[in-house]
């Protein structure tokens, strides 16, 4: 079976994707953000199947715009949550994909701290997972 998603689908798993990276150099500026950012992406650009082809895609239109954490979270949190709904509806073993993807991808944004991540990084990382799992 061919999965066919709609740009507007492709849209919603890169704002996901990428604003959840986005996210974690956000919740730690102080700390190392390039290296977070760097990281984080790397770990979607290593993604496989569908997921992986998607996000290899050059897509213009993602917003990952916010003046504050709290305005991206904005677009993110929910984004995340949509693309586990969409990918569950769709294709169930590409929801799986999505969210493991992701899961890596934060956690290479987090490693980036020598011993334990700073609080606000824990807190993203919940935040983060509990939009995963609410579809």
């Amino acid at each position: 079976m061919s999965i066919t998603l709609s740009h507007q689908d492709k849209i919603t798993l890169h704002t996901a994707a990428h604003g959840a990276v986005s996210l974690m150099v956000a919740a730690d500026a102080t700390g190392r953000p390039h290296r977070a950012a760097t990281d984080g992406s790397i770990a979607l650009g290593s993604a496989t199947g569908l997921v992986g082809h998607v996000l290899a895609e050059k897509i213009k239109d993602i917003n990952l715009d916010g003046k504050s954490v709290a305005e991206l979270a904005d677009h993110v949190l929910p984004a995340l949550t949509a693309a586990m709904s969409l990918l569950k509806q769709q294709a169930p073993a590409e929801a799986a994909n999505f969210r493991s993807t992701v899961i890596v991808a934060i956690e290479a944004a987090a490693r980036t701290h020598q011993a334990q991540p700073r609080p606000t990084v824990t807190d993203m990382i919940r935040k983060i997972t509990a939009a995963l799992d609410a579809a």
